[in-house]
C-alpha cells in the first residue's frame, strides 16, 4: 500500500485554490460565473469584523447594489412561469411595524395546499424579497402547487435602513402567525418555512421562536444556512470555512456582515441570532427538517452540524449535499444548470407537500 497522503480538498490542500481550478466544481457553473469574474480569487473586501459599524454599513449598501445587479442579470431572459398569480399584502408585525408580504399562488383554486413561507438570502443585512430572482423562485414553487409567501423583513443594513437583530426575525415570526391565522382564506393545511443563506438562518431561527411561542410550523427546509456567526475566527470543527474560503463567499467579509446584524456582539451565542448555538433541549419540539448544503460552500459544515444536532435531539431531519456547487449555486445559476435548480425546487416541493 502506498504511504503517500491523499491531497486535501480545496484550499486545505492548496491555499491559493480558486473555484475555477477546483476539480470538484461543475463546469457549467464556472462558465456562468465567467462574465462576472466570480470563479477567480476576489480582491479582499475593505472591511472585516474589526471595522467600524459605520464603515460596515457603507460597505453593506454598496455590496447590496452589486448583488442586486448580479442576480437580476442571472435571471434576465428566463421565461415567465405560467399558472401563477401574484398579490401583495401588508400586515402589522409584532413590533407594531408594517410588514410587506408577496403572495404567489397556483391559478387553480385549491383548499388543501401547503403554505411555504420563503425567506430570502443576504446575510440578514442586505437584498430584498422584491428582487427578480427571489420572485422567480417563489413563482417556481407556486407552479408546483403551493401557496408561497415572501417576507420583506427588516434587514440589519442596506437600502431599507439599519435594523439589527431581532427586527428581521420578528417580521418573519409575524408572517408565520399571519399564515396560521389565515389558513382557511389561503386554502392551506400546513405551514412550511424555507430560505437560503441568511434566509436559511432566519428559517431555522423562526422555527425555533415560533415553536417556543406556540405558533404552528409543520416543516422546515433550510438551504446553505449561515448560522455559526464564527467567521472572524473559524472553529476547527467547521472545516469548510477554511476549505472553501473565498469561493464566492469569504470569511473576512462574512465576519464583517455578522457585526451589522449584531453590532455589539451581545447575541453571539443566542440561538435565535445564530441557530448553530441551539442546545439539544432547544431543538426537541421542532417539526421535521431538511438541511440542504453546497459542496463548495464555506458554510457547508455548519449546516451539516445543525442537521446532526437535530437528529441527536430526536427531530426528524434529512440532509443533502449539492455536489459541485458554491454557496446557493443550485439556486443562483438556474439558467446554466436547470437540472440542478429543478432538483432543489422539486425537493422542496416534495418535502412541503408531504406535510
Amino acid at each position: 500500500m502506498s504511504s503517500s497522503s491523499t491531497t486535501l480538498p480545496g484550499r486545505l490542500g492548496s491555499p491559493d485554490m480558486t473555484l475555477r481550478h477546483d476539480p470538484r466544481a461543475d463546469p457549467r457553473m464556472i462558465a456562468a460565473m465567467e462574465p462576472f469574474g466570480l470563479a477567480d480569487a476576489e480582491a479582499e473586501a475593505p472591511v472585516d469584523a474589526a471595522s467600524s459599524i459605520e464603515d460596515l454599513r457603507d460597505y453593506c449598501r454598496q455590496a447590496e447594489e452589486g448583488f442586486e445587479l448580479l442576480f437580476a442579470a442571472l435571471v434576465a431572459g428566463l421565461p415567465e412561469v405560467d399558472g401563477v398569480t401574484r398579490s401583495v399584502e401588508t400586515i402589522r408585525g409584532v413590533d407594531g411595524n408594517d410588514v410587506t408580504l408577496y403572495l404567489h399562488r397556483p391559478v387553480e383554486d385549491g383548499t388543501d395546499r401547503v403554505g411555504v413561507l420563503h425567506l430570502h438570502g443576504g446575510g440578514m443585512v442586505l437584498l430584498e424579497a422584491a428582487g427578480a430572482a427571489y420572485a422567480g423562485l417563489r413563482d417556481e414553487l407556486a407552479a408546483r402547487g403551493m401557496v408561497v409567501v415572501g417576507v420583506e423583513f427588516r434587514n440589519g443594513g442596506g437600502k431599507h435602513g439599519d435594523h439589527p437583530f431581532p427586527a428581521g426575525l420578528h417580521d418573519c415570526t409575524s408572517a408565520v402567525r399571519w399564515m396560521n391565522e389565515n389558513r382557511e382564506r389561503l386554502g392551506i393545511r400546513a405551514v412550511v418555512i424555507s430560505g437560503e443563506s441568511g434566509g436559511g438562518n432566519l428559517t431555522l431561527a423562526t422555527a425555533l421562536e415560533a415553536t417556543r411561542d406556540g405558533d404552528q410550523v409543520d416543516g422546515v427546509y433550510a438551504m446553505c444556512p449561515y448560522i455559526s456567526g464564527a467567521y472572524a475566527a473559524a472553529p476547527e470543527e467547521l472545516t469548510s470555512l477554511r476549505e472553501n474560503d473565498g469561493y464566492f463567499l469569504s470569511c473576512r467579509t462574512m465576519g464583517g456582515l455578522a457585526r451589522i446584524y449584531d453590532p455589539d456582539g451581545e447575541h453571539a451565542s443566542d440561538p435565535l441570532a445564530w441557530p448553530l448555538h441551539a442546545s439539544i433541549e432547544d431543538l426537541r419540539r421542532l417539526p421535521p427538517h431538511v438541511i440542504s448544503v453546497n459542496e463548495l460552500d464555506p458554510l457547508r459544515d455548519e449546516g451539516l452540524a445543525y442537521h446532526r444536532k437535530l437528529t441527536e435531539a430526536g427531530v426528524e431531519s434529512r440532509s443533502r449535499v449539492v455536489a459541485g456547487t458554491c454557496h446557493a449555486g443550485d439556486l443562483i445559476f438556474r439558467d446554466a444548470m436547470p437540472d440542478v435548480f429543478d432538483a432543489t425546487v422539486d425537493d422542496i416541493a416534495a418535502f412541503a407537500n408531504s406535510r
